[in-house]
């Protein structure tokens, strides 16, 4: 197996294990696929080495004509997602070819997660940014307002970049320097310490 550098998988929430010392640690659980290989680029056609994994099966009825006969070249079943990862070498891949979270991670290994945060639509700069608000006192009206945005004279604007209410999440976010602590392979589950991006359910990328 070539030295893979991703895979796509999906949260399913998060609970807690005791490790051998005593110690409770919060930890996620990660559905892993195996996800399956649709396409395969090399550097003399396509200026790089990379390989297109598929994760989740969708009706077939449900995937338009183009992708239809993108995934017939890798046996005909039909996938819910797709994505890209860049590998040192393709040789050791084939169409079709199943890849699981074993292949590429090892317990212990430090990994880096992408995903969507959760979408908490138009919000507040209290929610939104941490804001402490204004008095508690009766009489006050800024319990929860930013304040004053601008300057009176000079420069006479609102700073570019001044934090302010508006959309709250759904945005895409990575986190570097997460720990595996456990690999269920007959359950294609990967268990890692601490908190990822996203709602349960969400899709994730998993980077070596």
């Amino acid at each position: 197996m070539g030295k893979g550098k991703g895979l796509i998988g999906k949260k399913l929430g998060m609970t807690s294990l005791f490790t051998t010392t005593g110690e409770q640690i919060p930890v996620t659980i990660i559905h892993t696929g195996p996800c399956v290989v649709t396409q395969i680029k090399k550097t003399a056609t396509d200026g790089y080495n990379s390989i297109q994994l598929a994760y989740g099966e969708k009706a077939s009825k449900k995937v338009n004509k183009p992708l239809k006969g993108h995934f017939e070249k890798s046996g005909g079943k039909t996938y819910a997602n797709i994505k890209e990862f860049r590998v040192e070498d393709t040789e050791n891949y084939k169409l079709g070819q199943a890849v699981k979270a074993a292949d590429i991670f090892n317990i212990g290994d430090k990994i880096k997660i992408t995903g969507t945060t959760k979408g908490r639509g138009f919000s507040g700069v209290i929610k939104r940014h941490g804001f402490h608000g204004g008095k508690k006192t009766h009489g006050s009206m800024s319990h929860r307002i930013p304040g004053s945005i601008g300057c009176s004279a000079t420069p006479s604007k609102v700073i570019k970049g001044k934090k302010l209410p508006g959309q709250y999440g759904n945005a895409k976010k990575t986190v570097k320097n997460l720990e595996i602590v456990d690999i269920r392979h007959e359950n294609n589950l990967m268990i890692i310490k601490g908190a990822i991006p996203g709602c349960n359910n969400g899709l994730i990328a998993l980077y070596k």
